[in-house]
């Protein structure tokens, strides 16, 4: 790895990220060359097999993190994730403290956790194996994601998790779990992400939040969220398309 991802994310610094729906790797590519900090490959609700988040990590490049959501906060996914080379892994829908901790364990090699060797990319192919399993666990950052109302009723257990790098919240299946749907301004909801955000600044925490538009995120810069998801690679290729025919035709 040529990036220090983990580390800045520790740090506090901001870092400002799209989310990635499309498995091409020009796409990533692109996103890579306008100056993102990092990409959020989204391999829960888009259709990533393994091959193709190797793809598009090689598309990205060394020098630009990609973090993989992975489509259940389960071992072979985030295995496989981590073994193709991802910066680290997001895991959707870790609602108590044991699940956040068995997320832990199976992102971390021994000692911190049990995750297997394998021939993989991120251990180039092999030939890097010994160096890379010396380094992963301090390179490869754990999110978990808070996105349900049990998640919120059991946050300050989770925050505690030792190897939690960031709690993610994902307000929209957030408001659905209240039965408030895509209502993220709701009093309720507001008063959740309130909460979640006290527990997590106060254990030391980092804090994400996802936004389809830069003025969706843009209120959490200044309460302390540093990982920021802001954009889908579809909807800025649908918007910029549709603005441009909107332009041209009378």
């Amino acid at each position: 790895m040529t990036h220090r991802f983990r580390q800045r994310l520790r740090n506090g610094d901001l870092l400002i990220g799209p989310m990635v729906t499309l498995s091409a790797p020009e796409v990533a590519e692109l996103m890579a060359g306008v100056g993102y900090d990092w990409l959020f490959l989204d391999a829960e609700h888009g259709t990533f097999a393994t091959s193709q988040i190797q793809a598009v990590l090689q598309g990205a490049g060394a020098q630009m993190p990609c973090v993989v959501r992975v489509p259940i906060a389960a071992e072979v996914p985030i295995k496989k994730a981590l073994d193709v080379g991802a910066a680290g892994i997001i895991a959707p829908q870790v609602n108590t403290a044991e699940q956040a901790e068995r997320v832990v364990r199976f992102s971390k090699y021994w000692p911190d956790g049990t995750r297997g060797l394998g021939i993989s990319r991120a251990a180039g192919y092999g030939l890097r194996l010994k160096q890379y399993v010396e380094s992963a666990n301090d390179q490869v950052a754990v999110i978990v994601q808070a996105e349900h109302a049990d998640a919120v009723d059991n946050i300050e257990s989770i925050a505690a998790v030792p190897g939690i790098d960031a709690v993610l919240i994902g307000p929209y299946d957030l408001s659905a779990s209240y039965g408030k749907p895509g209502q993220v301004n709701d009093p309720q909801i507001v008063d959740a992400i309130g909460r979640v955000t006290k527990a997590c600044l106060e254990a030391g925490v980092r804090l994400g939040m996802f936004g389809v538009s830069a003025d969706a995120v843009r209120p959490y810069l200044d309460k302390g969220f540093t990982l920021i998801i802001a954009g889908v690679d579809t909807l800025m290729l649908g918007h910029a398309a549709g603005n441009m025919l909107a332009e041209l035709r009378p």
